[in-house]
Formats: structure tokens, C-alpha cells, sequence
């Protein structure tokens, strides 16, 4: 478990503070552990099994978590399957198969074959939104929808805000959390708790240093599934602006909306996913 983590004791803090919010999740829910060739997948399922399937796949540097204020009003319409990434910080195998392969377009093979999914609706945010795509790219026939927060692979990847990281690093917690803020965007009163779980997490967690390969515009333009993408128009991370041009351009009948005043930390978008998964 250490190899993706600073220390154990910094990987049981991470995990304490994890199980606390699936223990506070807002709705009933199953805890599964599905076996797979990366090792290990835990996922949340959460509403009627037998309504329509909608995947979540969280960004890098979180878990499950970060879905627990819009899994309430999701799980009214579809069963939501929460799934922690393989070698992010939440209970699934630390395993990190490499980017530019399609090792994880398996992995989420065994993961939908695992729950009796033949399809579904997808929502990625982040590095989760870059997987999301990827695999849609690779299997057209097993995605309903496809539902992009901040994601990875469009735009161009930042690197402005590791200055900061590497300038605040120095001043531990307090700095962590000033870096956080500034990087995610997380800088309001309410988003504390947020912000909390973000901070703790980087202070133990070694996040994958890779940069996420870019989409081709051949790939983006094969894409025949209905498709919502929402970036910040102040994301540190991608260029958002870039990321809805390119969709706009290769993607003409996607719904694209660059939110102003918004960060990489895609929050209080609940509805509008919603009404986008329904149809």
C-alpha cells in the first residue's frame, strides 16, 4: 500500500477520513469488490437495480468521496456504480498500469463485466474524465452517455501551478492546503470540508506524474454517443478554453459550457448532469 503513499500511518489517515464519508453517504448503498486483472476494484452502488446504469470515475488524488452531494439526486434515476481507480487513494489495488496503453480500457472491461453491465452512462471527472473518454473511444458500443468534468486529454496540461505546490510546500498543512485551494479552486467558505480531504490526502498521497496523453481530433470525431463536458473557465490544471474548442469543433453535437468563476474542482453541477444522463 506504501508505494502510492508517503507512509502507512499517512495511508490509514487517508483511509480513517474515506470510510468516515462512506459511512455519511447520503443514500443506502452496496459495497462490492470486484476482482480484475489490475487487482482488487471497490465500487458504491447506490439506487433501483433495476434502473438505468450510470458509472462515475473519480479524478486523481481523490476516491468515491467526491461524489457523495450529487449521488443523492443521481441515485433517484440510475443505479450509480462509484468506482475507486485503480492506485488512487481509495480502496481499490494500488496497481498503476501506464496511460498510453489500453490496460485500463481492460481494467474497466472487468469492472463492468464484474457488475453485469453490457453498457452504460459514464461521468468522469479529471483524470476519471480522461479515462471516461478513453474508453469510449475504445468501446463505442458499451457507453449510453458521456458526462465530462474538467477532464484530461483535451485541453493543454498546465504546469504553472506546480510553482506553486513546489513554493508552498515548505510551510507543511498550512501550505498544503493554500496549494490545494489555488490549484482546485476551492477557495470559498463551503467548499472547507473539501478542501480538508484534499489537503490531507496530498500531504501523504504520491499522485501519478505522468501527463495524460492527448486525444487525437480523429478519435474525438468518431465519438457518436451524446456527450456534456463542463470545465472552469479558471481551471489551473487543462485549458479549458482549449478543451471546449476542440469538443465544439470535432464534437458538434455535444453540449459544452466553460463555467466562469470555476476552477478544476467541477462542483454544484448536480442537476445539470442529471438532466443530461436522462436524456
Amino acid at each position: 500500500m506504501s508505494t502510492i503513499y508517503t507512509s502507512e500511518d499517512g495511508a490509514r489517515q487517508i483511509r480513517r477520513r474515506y470510510r468516515e464519508a462512506l459511512d455519511a453517504w447520503p443514500v443506502p448503498a452496496e459495497h462490492l469488490r470486484l476482482p480484475t486483472r489490475e487487482g482488487e476494484t471497490f465500487v458504491v452502488a447506490s439506487g433501483p437495480r433495476d434502473a438505468p446504469p450510470a458509472v462515475l470515475l473519480h479524478g486523481s488524488g481523490t476516491n468515491t468521496a467526491m461524489w457523495r452531494d450529487d449521488v443523492a439526486d443521481w441515485s433517484r434515476h440510475f443505479r450509480t456504480y462509484a468506482v475507486d481507480l485503480v492506485g488512487e487513494p481509495g480502496l481499490s489495488a494500488p496497481s498503476r498500469p501506464p496511460l498510453d496503453s489500453d490496460a485500463l480500457v481492460l481494467w474497466l472491461d472487468d469492472v463492468l463485466d464484474g457488475l453485469g453491465l453490457t453498457s452504460a452512462a459514464l461521468v468522469g471527472a479529471s483524470l476519471g474524465g480522461w479515462l471516461a473518454l478513453h474508453y469510449t473511444a475504445h468501446r463505442p458500443d458499451r457507453v449510453t452517455r458521456l458526462a465530462l468534468l474538467c477532464p484530461g486529454g483535451l485541453g493543454r496540461q498546465k504546469t504553472g501551478w506546480l510553482v506553486k505546490v513546489v513554493l508552498l510546500r515548505p510551510f507543511g498543512h498550512w501550505g498544503t492546503r493554500r496549494s490545494v485551494s489555488a490549484v482546485a479552486g476551492l477557495d470559498a467558505p463551503r467548499h472547507r470540508d473539501a478542501l480538508d480531504s484534499v489537503a490531507l490526502t496530498f500531504t501523504h498521497f504520491k499522485p501519478r506524474t505522468e501527463r495524460l496523453p492527448i486525444f487525437p481530433d480523429d478519435t474525438l470525431r468518431r465519438l457518436t454517443a451524446p456527450v456534456l463536458v463542463l470545465v472552469g473557465a479558471r481551471d489551473a490544471m487543462f485549458d479549458s478554453h482549449e478543451t471546449a474548442r476542440r469538443v465544439r469543433q470535432c464534437v458538434p453535437h455535444a453540449t459544452v459550457t466553460v463555467l466562469p468563476d470555476t476552477g478544476h474542482a467541477i462542483l454544484g453541477q448536480t442537476a445539470a448532469v442529471s438532466a443530461f444522463l436522462r436524456g
